[in-house]
C-alpha cells in the first residue's frame, strides 16, 4: 500500500523524535492494524526505542484514500491498553 504522510504527522514525527525509518517499517509490515474512530486505522507493531524499552508505535492512517494518509503518529508505553488480543 501507498502512503502520504500528513504534515501534521511530519510535524509530530519530528517532535516526537520518531525515527522515519521505524514509522516506515510499522506502516510496511505493521504486528496489527485495528479500527479506530471516524473510518480510521492504527497501524501499530511493539517496537525498541532507547534504552532496550519497548514502546507500541502507533500510526493512525485514512487508509480510505489512494494513497492512504498518515493522520499522526506517536509511540506509547501503555501498550495492553491498544494491544488487540487475538
Amino acid at each position: 500500500m501507498n502512503f502520504k504522510i500528513s504534515q501534521h504527522a511530519k510535524d509530530e514525527i519530528q517532535r516526537r523524535n520518531i525515527p522515519l525509518n521505524l514509522l516506515l517499517s510499522v506502516l510496511n509490515n505493521p504486528q496489527q492494524i485495528v479500527s479506530e474512530k471516524n473510518h480510521r486505522k492504527a497501524y501499530q507493531s511493539k517496537v525498541e526505542f532507547e534504552a532496550g524499552k519497548t514502546f507500541l508505535l502507533r500510526a493512525i492512517v485514512a487508509d480510505d484514500n489512494e494513497p492512504a494518509v498518515v493522520v499522526t503518529a506517536y509511540r506509547t508505553h501503555k501498550i495492553n491498553k491498544y494491544w488487540k488480543s487475538l
